[in-house]
């Protein structure tokens, strides 16, 4: 069975900033280990160091019984379904094909004796490498995921899958494979509430011993068997392990820091007494000799304490302040009559109210960001007063029906993808700087407050494209809160957050004085909401005064 240890791994940037300190953690045989921290915190480049592809600057890393690993992205030079299947296949299946299509290639381009031998080599090589074992384990999974046999998409371009087939594709192949340790980057986004739990089911049934990054507090709570925190040091982020599940981690770290706090309150006493005592001795000594001697042990004593050091700090945490504010409104914020997304959903009618948290429920691919984007632009027939904050294009929605805004109600609308184009090969300090016609230029003290606020001030003069998803979430809902949206038009807003981003927005929704209408999978997040607009796969359209996660 196979298992993973990391130990005393560190990190170095170029710059020579220290990212990661001496970290060390296990994931025992069969065990389920998340990896959580804050957005930024290295939690990808210490991936990175497990899987190979980015050296530490100290430390070691052993892996028994092979590494799976399933990047939060698609390895981008997958064009077809068979290589996204082949690049999370062993070493030697890869390396096997590669030969195999270089031969076939030849073969096609000349024709020779010599070329048609290479090829029937390179076939007998992926034989020996398990690839027509791996062919069959394929077709299993492309059933599973996409319901087609291998043979008839293995063709088919990887980029018409959506994000959520993509996910549950590579997952099938990784939990049926042969790795025995799997090293997953936030499995759940991009799946709706099913994928997620056939995730869960998935992730409690393996034997396999797994490592997995997310943010998904539902996910957390029905897998962890224990959690690796990644801690915001000065000197370096570090790891702490919690060896019980997300159900008594929070309790658990409050009473970790409450014991560095006190630990460090007994340092400082001891620090200062001993201090005195050395004061104390100096003072006499230089009247009395018979002291000296004394006055020399206190200040060896004090010096070995000192050199010694300070118990550790309590890490920093993200102070994240999020300030949406909102408006007074019309009294109906938005109503739709006989409002049909053509192709999507039946004919509907909706009427939401000023100040109502209206969460839009069902599985992927039934039209709830098709309706977010109607709202964007302003509805059917946009007023003036309805333009939306920003200046991101917003495609039209084909539609039927009528969605119209209330008075006074100006949309904001938070983009799933985050591609936002309006903003790429722009800093943060340029895009602040600028404004837009719904929001004032900044000054750059006043961009670095409003950034600081959202833990953003470090990243000031990042281009936005180059940002985490994380940090390109946080952005947007920073633009929001200063363009002065009265309706929050929020599309899959946790997706890419950290937890403390999460819980920081959920407050921040509890206080805006407005509308908000928000598109989850989230299942930790939706119980924030007082009404559910639930789309089912047939495309009816219903509201549920609770949460309704199966169609």
């Amino acid at each position: 069975m196979g298992h993973l240890d990391v130990s005393a791994c560190s990190l170095t940037l170029p710059d020579g900033r220290v990212l990661l300190d001496d970290v060390s953690f296990r994931v025992a045989e069969g065990s389920k280990v998340a990896l959580i921290g804050a957005n930024g915190a290295g939690k990808t480049s210490l991936l990175r160091i497990i899987g190979g592809t980015l050296s530490a600057s100290s430390g070691a890393v052993q892996v028994a019984g092979g590494l799976g690993i399933m990047w939060q992205f698609i390895d981008e030079s997958a064009e077809t379904i068979a290589d996204a299947l082949l690049s999370v296949a062993p070493r030697s299946a890869r390396e096997a094909a590669e030969r195999l299509a270089a031969a076939e290639r030849r073969m096609i381009e000349v024709a020779t004796e010599s070329a048609q031998l290479s090829y029937a080599s390179a076939l007998a090589a992926w034989g020996d490498a398990g690839g027509y074992e791996a062919e069959v384990l394929w077709d299993t999974c492309t059933v599973a995921a996409l319901g087609e046999p291998f043979e008839a998409c293995r063709e088919r371009d990887v980029r018409t899958l959506s994000g959520g087939e993509q996910k549950r594709l590579v997952l099938e192949a990784l939990l049926r494979g042969s790795h025995e340790v799997l090293l997953l980057d936030e499995p759940d986004n991009y799946l709706d509430v099913a994928g997620k739990r056939w995730l869960e089911e998935q992730l409690r049934a393996t034997a396999k011993s797994v490592l997995f990054v997310s943010h998904d507090r539902e996910l957390l709570a029905r897998t962890a068997d224990s959690i690796v925190t990644l801690e915001l040091g000065a000197a370096g982020n570090t790891t702490w392990t919690h060896p019980g599940g997300f159900a008594t981690y929070h309790e658990a770290r409050e009473r970790r820091f409450e014991r560095l706090d006190e630990l460090r309150r007994r340092w400082d006493d001891e620090h200062a007494k001993l201090q005195a005592l050395v004061q104390m001795y100096k003072q006499k000594a230089a009247y009395n000799s018979d002291m000296t001697s004394r006055y020399r042990a206190a200040q060896t004593r004090l010096a070995r304490f000192e050199q010694a050091g300070p118990p550790q700090e309590r890490p920093r945490e993200q102070r994240i302040d999020m300030r949406l504010r909102g408006g007074r409104t019309g009294k109906r914020a938005i109503i739709c009559d006989h409002l049909e997304l053509v192709g999507l959903t039946d004919p509907f009618g909706l009427e939401v109210w000023y100040g109502d948290r209206l969460a839009v429920l069902g599985p992927n691919g039934t039209g709830k960001s098709h309706l977010l984007r109607l709202l964007a632009a302003g509805g059917s027939h946009p007023d003036v007063q309805h333009r939306p904050v920003g200046d991101l294009p917003i495609e039209p929605v084909e539609h039927t029906g009528t969605a119209r805004l209330g008075a006074r109600v100006r949309p904001g609308w938070f983009a799933q993808t985050q591609g936002r184009p309006d903003l790429h090969r722009r800093t943060l300090v340029e895009i602040l700087h600028r404004g837009d016609q719904h929001r004032d230029g900044m000054d750059r003290e006043t961009a670095s407050r409003a950034l600081d606020r959202y833990e953003l001030a470090t990243s000031a003069e990042q281009d936005f494209g180059s940002l985490s998803g994380g940090q390109k979430a946080r952005f947007q809902i920073l633009l929001l809160e200063l363009g002065g949206a009265t309706l929050l038009l929020l599309d899959e807003p946790t997706d890419n957050l950290d937890l403390l981003s999460a819980e920081a927005l959920q407050q921040a929704l509890r206080a805006f004085d407005g509308t908000v209408l928000a598109v989850t999978h989230d299942r930790w997040f939706a119980r924030e909401f007082d009404r559910y607009l639930v789309i089912d796969d047939a495309g009816a359209v219903r509201e549920t005064a609770e949460p309704v996660w199966a169609a």
